[in-house]
C-alpha cells in the first residue's frame, strides 16, 4: 500500500536508498537512533494522546457539562477513527514520499489537539478526537515500514523495537504524567502540551529523517491478495486476540486494584508495569531477528501466568507487584513482535498487512473496553485476569501451529514474490 512495501519488507530486494539512509543519518553501520528515536517519539505521542482523557475525566466532564461516561467516548472515538480509515487512507497516501506524509499526519494531529484542548463543545472534541484517530492510524500504518527502509535487514527487528519503545513509555509514564499536569493545571493545558510536543517533532522530522520515495500504482497489493499470503492471517489473529486479554485487564486495573484493596497503588503497580515493558523491548529488540517464536510464545505465558496470579492472589500485594513485573516483561515487546512477524509474513505485501493490523488492533482496543466492562460489572472483578489467561491460550496454540508460515521456528524470511 505505502512505499515502504518495497525494502520495509523482510522479504524486499534491498535497494540503493538504504544505504544512503544510513549514512545520512550518520549511523553506518549501526541503527540511525536520531531517526529512529523521532519515529519513536511519533509512537509515544498518538499513543498517549489516545489514552489521555482516561486521567481526565472529571475535570473533562464537568467542563464540557456532560456526563463522565459520555467524556470517556472520547478514547472510543479515537479507536475508532483509527480503525475505520487506516486501511483506505494508507491506500490513497500510497505514492506520497514518506516523509510528506509523516509531516502532514503529524501536523493534522497537532491541529486535532489544539482543537481539542479549545473546544467547549462536546460534538466539536468528538470531531476533534476522530481526526485525531485518524492521524494517528495513518501514521501507526507506515511507521514500522519506514523503520524497517532506514536500516540493513539484519538490523531492522532492532529498528523496530526502537520505534515500539514510545508504547509502554506512553502508557506507563505518560498518562500518570498527564494525569497530574490536569490535576495541577487543568485537563486543556495537558493537550496543549501535546500540541508542543507535536511541534517540535515536526522540526526534529524536518531535519534529520531520511526521506523515502511512494509506491507505485501497480504494486500496491489488493487486501484480498495481502491476506492469501501464507502467514499473514495467523498473525493477524494472534494480534487481535492478544491485544484483547491485554485490554481486557488494562483498561480495568484501576477498578481491579482498588476493588483488591490497593486503590491507594495504582500509580506505583503501573510504573512497575512499565519499568518492567521497557526491560521487555530492550530484551525482545536484542534477541527478535533469530527468536522471533519463542519469543512470542515467551510473551504469552509470561502475560497468561501474570493474569492467573492476579486471579489467584489478588489480595496479596506483594504477589500483585510480581504480577504487574511479569506482565510487563511479556507485554512490552510484544507490538515489536507482532509488527515484524506480519511484514516478514507479508513480503511485498508487508504495507497492506501492516494497515490491516492496524485496524485490528485497534478494533481490539475499542473491544476490549467492552469486554471488560461486562465482564466487570456481571462478574466481579476477579473475571477480567481470568479471561485474560482464557484468551491466551488459542494465542498460544497459533504461534505454535503457524511453524512454517507467520511464526517459523526459524529466522528465515519470506523470499520476494515473483
Amino acid at each position: 500500500m505505502r512505499d515502504d512495501t518495497r525494502s520495509s519488507s523482510p522479504s524486499a530486494v534491498p535497494d540503493s536508498g538504504q544505504p544512503s539512509a544510513q549514512a545520512s543519518s550518520g549511523a553506518s553501520p549501526g541503527l540511525p537512533l536520531t531517526a529512529l528515536l523521532a519515529l519513536a517519539t511519533a509512537v509515544f505521542i498518538t499513543s498517549l494522546t489516545e489514552t489521555l482523557p482516561a486521567g481526565l475525566l472529571p475535570a473533562m466532564s464537568a467542563d464540557l457539562r456532560v456526563s463522565e461516561s459520555a467524556a470517556g467516548q472520547t478514547v472510543t472515538v479515537y479507536a475508532i477513527g483509527t480503525a475505520l480509515t487506516a486501511i483506505p487512507l494508507a491506500a490513497a497516501t500510497a505514492g506520497w514520499r514518506r516523509k510528506r506524509l509523516l509531516l502532514a499526519a503529524m501536523g493534522t494531529f497537532a491541529v486535532a489537539n489544539t482543537v481539542t484542548a479549545l473546544s467547549c463543545d462536546l460534538f466539536l472534541t468528538m470531531t476533534a478526537r476522530f481526526v485525531a484517530g485518524v492521524a494517528a492510524g495513518l501514521v501507526w500504518a507506515m511507521l514500522v515500514g519506514y523503520a524497517r527502509r532506514l536500516v540493513p535487514a539484519h538490523l531492522q527487528g532492532r529498528a523496530i523495537a526502537v520505534v515500539m519503545a514510545g508504547i509502554p513509555v506512553a502508557l506507563s509514564l505518560g498518562v500518570p504524567a498527564g494525569t497530574v499536569l490536569g490535576a495541577l493545571f487543568g485537563w486543556r493545558l495537558a493537550f496543549l502540551l501535546m500540541t508542543a510536543l507535536t511541534l517540535a517533532l515536526l522540526v526534529w522530522i524536518l531535519a534529520l529523517v531520511p526521506d523515502r520515495p511512494g509506491q507505485g500504482r501497480g504494486e500496491r497489493p489488493t487486501i484480498r491478495r495481502t491476506l492469501a499470503v501464507p502467514g499473514v492471517v495467523p498473525v493477524l489473529a494472534v494480534t487481535l486476540v492478544f491485544v484483547l486479554a491485554h485490554t481486557v485487564l488494562y483498561t480495568y486495573v484501576a477498578a481491579f486494584l482498588v476493588r483488591a484493596g490497593m486503590g491507594d497503588s495504582v500509580d506505583r503497580v503501573l510504573l512497575v508495569f512499565g519499568a518492567a515493558s521497557l526491560l521487555g523491548i530492550w530484551f525482545v529488540g536484542a534477541r527478535i531477528d533469530r527468536h522471533l517464536r519463542p519469543l512470542t510464545v515467551a510473551s504469552a505465558l509470561l502475560v497468561a501466568v501474570a493474569a492467573a496470579l492476579l486471579g489467584a492472589f489478588s489480595g496479596t500485594p506483594g504477589l500483585v507487584y510480581a504480577a504487574a513485573a511479569l506482565w510487563g516483561l511479556g507485554w512490552g515487546g510484544v507490538p515489536t513482535l507482532l509488527q515484524t512477524a506480519v511484514a516478514n509474513a507479508g513480503g511485498e505485501a508487508a504495507e497492506t498487512a501492516q494497515a490491516i493490523l492496524v485496524t485490528l488492533w485497534n478494533a481490539a482496543m475499542a473491544g476490549g473496553g467492552v469486554v471488560g466492562g461486562l465482564l466487570l460489572a456481571g462478574l466481579g472483578f476477579l473475571a477480567l485476569p481470568w479471561s485474560v489467561a482464557l484468551l491466551l491460550v488459542p494465542v498460544l496454540v497459533v504461534v505454535l501451529v503457524a511453524r512454517a508460515h507467520g511464526f517459523p521456528s526459524t529466522s528465515q524470511r519470506a523470499e520476494p514474490a515473483s
